[in-house]
């Protein structure tokens, strides 16, 4: 079973090929993503790296956590699934506009 792993407290210039060739010391990475804010285009600064191999995952913990990339100490431990989230609200319809009501009470 594959093993995903978080990545914490990455430098900002971190891409996913950079990530994978951290962790291909300790084995066949079998994915490596950071996470890019969509409206931004630029990275959050964490990531996540999922090897096949078990052992692999755990060498690259006790290995990586805590230590320096670039200046910057990372955070490396085994990924927690995934909460699922509230469905996002449908505001619907044409909010736009100024409508009167309270906004227009004169005092």
């Amino acid at each position: 079973m594959a093993t995903k792993l978080f990545v914490g407290s990455l430098p900002w210039s971190v891409d996913d090929t950079q990530l994978a060739d951290l962790f291909a010391e300790f084995g066949t990475v079998a994915s490596a993503k950071v996470i890019i804010d969509r409206e931004t285009n630029r990275s959050k600064g964490f990531g996540f790296v999922e090897f096949d191999d078990d052992e692999a995952a755990k060498a690259a913990i006790n290995k990586l956590n805590n230590s320096e990339m670039n200046g910057r100490t990372i955070v490396v431990n085994e990924a927690r699934p995934q909460e699922p989230r509230a469905p996002r609200r449908d505001f619907g319809g044409d909010r736009g506009g100024d409508r009167g009501g309270y906004n227009d009470r004169r005092y």
